[in-house]
């Protein structure tokens, strides 16, 4: 199975750095007895690997060049390749592009690689099904893709949407084969008019396909902020005990900090 990691944004709210976002050191982790910084990315992949990803695409503009000096040919047990987005052009583009290496019969799974979540194996409890979303739970989800849910039937996404009608969203998802060809198909028919993953979903939906959200997700955060910087490092600090009780931050520089259970503020 391939993992997919978008990697090709320019991190504009967390700028300036001198290095691709994706490198932003978040926590530590410990390599044969020695204790060194961990990029934030490094979280994804691990989560990949632990939901059954053996090969895993990084889809980098052409100036990020930083991300294949660092990570290399390979990662834990999985092995890396590199595809080329040439401009920012949306989380559609990005994924699709990684079809220049999946394999025609081959699952995909998707995530960020500037957030934070648990727990670390979630993605572990996403079915075999064309389509299904990693889910959850928020205290802003104006700032993020809310999904809309009929039992675990998708009905709707709501893309940023003011009063959104789910406290609800997507962290990751992943597609059978079929579902992944299916979804570019439809991009395509639709000229790649879609940036958002959310609005191309919606498409597909209303074209008679079939979305499932599973609500295994328990703590969610976008490092692409300072806000979220200062959130994701809090969140490692509480330990696998604490982890569950810190609440998603949202992604918008203007969010309100986010109190932890213990009553810290993040």
């Amino acid at each position: 199975m391939w993992g997919i990691v978008p990697a090709a944004g320019r991190g504009s709210r967390i700028q300036p750095l001198a290095f691709s976002k994706e490198l932003l050191p978040v926590g530590s982790r410990r390599d044969d007895g020695t204790d060194r910084p961990c990029a934030v990315s490094e979280y994804l992949l691990e989560r990949l690997i632990l939901g059954g990803a053996d090969k895993i695409c990084f889809v980098i503009s052409p100036g990020k060049s930083d991300i294949l000096e660092y990570f290399g040919d390979h990662y834990g047990s999985a092995e890396l390749a590199y595809v080329v987005q040439p401009e920012a052009s949306g989380l559609c583009d990005a994924v699709f592009r990684a079809s220049t290496v999946v394999g025609r019969h081959e699952d995909v799974m998707v995530g960020l690689p500037d957030t934070v979540w648990f727990p670390k194996a979630a993605l572990q409890s996403l079915p075999e099904a064309d389509l299904s979303f990693l889910l959850f739970p928020v205290e802003h989800p104006e700032f993020f893709d809310a999904v809309v849910l009929d039992g675990e039937q998708v009905t709707e996404i709501q893309v940023k949407q003011p009063n959104a009608a789910s406290r609800w969203i997507w962290g990751a998802f992943k597609m059978s084969a079929h579902g992944f060809r299916q979804l570019q198909s439809l991009w395509h028919a639709r000229e790649r008019r879609d940036e958002y993953f959310g609005t191309l979903v919606n498409a597909y939906l209303s074209a008679g396909g079939n979305g499932i959200g599973v609500k295994a997700g328990e703590s969610y955060v976008d490092v692409g902020t300072i806000d979220g910087y200062r959130t994701a490092m809090a969140l490692l600090a509480e330990g696998v005990e604490g982890r569950s009780k810190l609440r998603a931050r949202a992604s918008s520089d203007g969010a309100r900090p986010v109190t932890m259970n213990n009553g810290a503020i993040a």
